[in-house]
């Protein structure tokens, strides 16, 4: 089962309207990156107008889109849009961290954008992808965001990294989850800033790809009214 730590009263969500007009696009491909969007299914008991986006960069860290494409195929069964948006490697090769965290954020800043999606997402990412959603939520708006079996720090992702990158410290101004294992929710809570944060939410599964952390995403999005 999971265990689950909801804290109410949290900050609204930072909302910002996208004026392009919306454009439903089942997949689009180029060698910036792909997504899939999928619309809330008709036959939902509503449909909820906070988009969610599962992002991931399988081509710098295969085990970022491990359980995504599952993810963002059941939400619209509930009535949300999903967007999975999976982005590419550089062209070229970057001199360091931050210039290859500079080049996910634009591909997924102009990802967005083309959605014509009329509110700001909630980000999940997983792995080494949760370095990519930090690193965009560090400057642009979103309605919460969602880590999945995230890196304990910027460090113990170095194997991903050309050069060592900064610890994030960006200010939680919206709704934010990790949802791990025991054992990693362990050595997150231990050694990482999010993990001693009281503010953000902890969910432990056994299975964070199953049927359990399906419900357990579920629950926190109601939890939010989201």
């Amino acid at each position: 089962m999971a265990s689950l730590i909801i804290r109410k009263n949290r900050p609204q969500a930072l909302f910002s309207s996208i004026s392009k007009p919306r454009v439903w696009l089942n997949h689009v491909s180029s060698r910036h990156s792909s997504y899939i969007m999928r619309p809330a299914s008709r036959t939902a008991p509503r449909e909820v107008p906070t988009p969610l986006l599962f992002l991931s960069a399988s081509g710098w860290d295969e085990g970022s889109r491990k359980g995504m494409t599952a993810f963002a195929s059941m939400f619209p069964e509930k009535g949300f849009t999903c967007i999975e948006c999976d982005l590419s490697m550089p062209d070229n090769s970057v001199a360091n961290s931050e210039m290859l965290m500079h080049h996910f954020e634009s591909q997924l800043s102009s990802d967005i954008r083309l959605a014509g999606i009329p509110f700001p997402p909630v980000i999940f990412a997983r792995s080494s992808a949760s370095l990519i959603a930090q690193t965009y939520i560090s400057s642009n708006p979103a309605s919460g965001l969602f880590l999945i079996s995230p890196p304990s720090s910027n460090l113990v992702a170095k194997g991903f990294l050309p050069t060592p990158l900064r610890e994030f410290d960006f200010e939680p101004k919206f709704p934010i989850a990790v949802m791990a294992s025991r054992q990693e929710m362990d050595l997150f809570k231990e050694e990482s800033r999010l993990g001693g944060d009281p503010e953000v939410d902890k969910i432990e599964v056994e299975n964070v790809e199953g049927h359990e952390a399906f419900v357990a995403i579920k629950h926190w999005l109601d939890e939010l009214g989201i």
